[in-house]
């Protein structure tokens, strides 16, 4: 069945219109770009065609390229990958200039044929750069329709005339927000950015895209950069203006991405370079910028993880032959921030939820949570009171646990503590139906543990949520040794429900996330206690990509909760814990009463408002500074290894079932390396031998914890990678 299709009207205006077949969204493949070439040519050559426009027959425009596609470009690119790249990405080039061009006399820029686009929604992507290069662009006042370029996100660029389009439409300055930032807007404030042209009743969009297209003259046509005397908005790098703009968007990129993320430092090259030759001329220093990101490791690597990956596991890749296992009624038990959260985004998502907390005050107080995000929804006109009304009509907040009758799914976020845990359980399960599952909220504690306190071990599941819960997009699903696979089926089609990204995990202490999570927060603490710089800790992690320092980490989670962390596995694991130089220093600062944010005072220091004014300069004083410092390769190799080794053991050990959620569960866990795509990922772009090098060193160095485990040390042998060994379908990953 044909991807595009084109119709004549009697007025003489070709429709060329979308729709993929067997998909909900369009995205673009390869027999689509032949199809609307094709189709194109075919119009701008007929003399009975005045003008051609271009829309689609599904409710929105389009959401971009086949990803899968883009992943896997230069690995189909043939033995000369890079001029293979060139070589498609020239073509496509060609293809939206002629729609550009239009049939125009190259000398007179007279004679050809309007071009618009009509979008009815969503336009993304590749989605955009197509209205961009048509003369004029109209969209249905939708306003839950998002229109813009949010390649930046998943590690690469605009590359198909996107870049160099808009920034020569808006200017640098004004098209940096959609460009450099991948911001999305609805169309009403599309168009009063200027990104596109018209807003139209959605019944009236091909009719006034038509009217257009008949009324349109040359003038109307003529794109601004093939006029003669044209300038680029804001001034070109070499005017007194365009010099200041280019050198504060340089300062800017460096300092969003720390140099580590390829494709905005690509795309800043591309508009820069762009900006000083002709606008063909233009095109092709944007595809060869667009080649050098797709040519480099850390974009295919994001790429696979941020979207072919996680998007997998969103829909069931690892999810037990079950029936379905939606949640019709959830019960939440614990009302603090934890519990409130995940009762929030449950009724946001339209689940009925019952919030229970020691008393109806403490409930009341949990549901106004939900109340609180609600609000400022409202404030950012992102919620109606409507909405409103009907979310919090979901959640009915009390201390009656015989209210949970009838829920299928009750989730337990009460005080990490084993006792309060199982009271809250055996509660619960004496209101339940013998069918309901039940899942424990913890960070730390192992599940089997708990589960003993449940009469019915199998329906028992632990579901970590990462704080904040609407905000983080991550869950955890462990498996206990006694949970069943319709337990877990249900925990995935919950987190499913409420638009989260699952992974799923066997049971052992502090799971997947924490386990790695902690180990880097102790390596930056432990450097303290050794001399080292703490600047330099902070930044060494920072210019890696991670959102936050270690120490700052520790001040956002609360001092606190480390010391809690670190006498509970202590007690549980007696003479095989690993004594530490961190908790001496953790256990000082709470001595001292420096808690972290929450008390105004950690390894930072805070103003009044809570707001960080800079490391505590007091740290000296408790662990002086060495005269000697290691260097930054050194302190990046600790802090980024040392999680990374606990990757591979939780894979080693069967705790973690699958890298792809290894890699995914790390970057929306706690910010791991995005760049890289992940522990495994990294790990690839290294080079196992590489890995092992480097950990061999920080042995010598630094001590046994970096010890390669003998599983990376025989791929280093063997001279393979994990998604060559582990990738789904391959024997080991089978």
């Amino acid at each position: 069945m044909a991807i595009f299709t084109a119709k004549t009207d009697s007025d003489g205006v070709t429709t060329i219109t979308w729709d993929l077949p067997g998909k909900a969204m369009n995205v673009l493949n390869f027999e689509g770009i032949a199809e609307l070439d094709a189709l194109v040519e075919t119009a701008l050559t007929d003399n009975s065609v005045k003008g051609i426009v271009i829309t689609s027959a599904k409710p929105d425009f389009a959401a971009g390229m086949d990803i899968n596609i883009i992943a896997r470009m230069k690995e189909d690119a043939g033995d000369n990958p890079a001029q293979g790249l060139m070589d498609g990405l020239m073509n496509m080039h060609r293809i939206l200039r002629r729609i550009e061009r239009a049939g125009m006399d190259p000398k007179t820029n007279k004679g050809g044929k309007p071009v618009a686009c009509a979008l009815p929604g969503l336009a993304l992507g590749i989605g955009f750069e197509i209205p961009l290069a048509c003369h004029r662009i109209f969209a249905a006042d939708n306003p839950k329709a998002q229109i813009g370029l949010p390649e930046i996100k998943i590690g690469i660029f605009p590359g198909m005339g996107g870049t160099t389009r808009l920034s020569r439409k808006l200017g640098v300055m004004a098209a940096a927000p959609w460009l450099l930032e991948g911001k999305l807007l609805d169309p009403k404030r599309a168009k009063a950015a200027g990104l596109i042209d018209e807003v139209v009743p959605p019944g009236e969009l091909l009719s006034a895209a038509k009217a257009w297209v008949l009324s349109a003259k040359d003038a109307d046509i003529l794109k601004p950069w093939d006029a003669k005397g044209w300038k680029m908005p804001g001034g070109t790098p070499y005017h007194p203006a365009g010099f200041m703009t280019y050198v504060g968007a340089s300062a800017m990129v460096l300092g969003k991405t720390q140099g580590v993320y390829p494709a905005a430092k690509a795309m800043l090259s591309a508009i820069y370079e762009g900006a000083q030759v002709p606008f063909d001329t233009a095109l092709k220093i944007e595809a060869r910028w667009f080649t050098n990101v797709l040519m480099n490791p850390s974009s295919a690597a994001m790429l696979r993880s941020i979207f072919i990956n996680k998007q997998a596991l969103e829909k069931g890749a690892v999810r037990p032959d079950a029936p379905d296992q939606s949640v019709k009624k959830l019960g939440v038990i614990g009302a603090g921030m934890m519990g409130a959260g995940i009762a929030y985004v449950a009724a946001n998502a339209g689940i009925e939820v019952v919030l229970i907390d020691r008393d109806q005050a403490a409930a009341d107080k949990g549901k106004s949570h939900a109340e609180n995000l609600l609000t400022e929804g409202m404030k950012r006109k992102k919620v109606t009171e409507e909405k409103k009304t009907k979310t919090l009509d979901r959640i009915t907040a009390t201390p009656d646990y015989a209210a949970l009758a009838g829920c299928d799914l009750v989730v337990e976020a009460v005080f990490e503590d084993p006792k309060v845990k199982a009271e809250t359980t055996q509660k619960a399960e004496a209101a339940l139906a013998g069918d309901s599952i039940f899942a424990t909220n913890t960070s730390t504690l192992p599940i089997s543990g708990l589960a003993k306190a449940s009469a019915r071990p199998e329906n028992f599941i632990g579901i970590h949520f990462f704080s904040p819960v609407d905000k983080m997009l991550l869950v955890e699903i462990i498996r206990g040794k006694q949970t069943s696979d319709r337990a877990v089926a249900k925990a995935l089609d919950f987190v499913r429900q409420i638009r989260k990204t699952p992974i799923v995990v066997n049971d052992a202490r502090f799971f997947y996330a924490n386990r790695c999570i902690i180990p880097y927060i102790n390596e930056g603490v432990r450097m303290v206690a050794e001399g080292v710089e703490p600047a330099l800790i902070e930044h060494a992690a920072k210019m890696l990509g991670f959102p936050l320092g270690p120490l700052q980490l520790v001040d956002e989670t609360s001092v606190d909760l480390g010391v809690k962390i670190a006498k509970a596995t202590k007690a549980a694991m007696g003479d095989a814990y690993p004594e530490s130089p961190s908790d001496d220093v953790i256990f000082k600062l709470a001595e001292l009463g420096r808690m972290g944010r929450k008390a105004n005072a950690g390894f930072y220091d805070y103003d009044e408002k809570g707001k960080r004014t800079g490391l505590w300069p007091d740290l000296a004083k408790n662990w002086p500074v060495a005269d000697s410092q290691p260097d930054l390769a050194q302190v990046q190799h600790r802090l980024a290894m040392i999680q990374t080794l606990e990757a591979v053991r939780a894979l080693d050990e069967g705790v973690l079932m699958d890298i792809r959620e290894g890699d995914v569960g790390a970057i929306l866990g706690w910010g791991y390396m995005p760049w890289s795509g992940g522990p495994f990922s990294w790990l690839d772009i290294l080079s196992a031998a590489r890995a092992v090098e480097i950990c061999d060193s920080l042995t010598t160095a630094c001590g046994d914890r970096f010890a390669p485990p003998a599983h990376l040390r025989d791929m280093a042998d063997r001279g393979e990678t994990f998604y060559g060994r582990f990738s789904p379908g391959s024997a080991e990953a089978a």
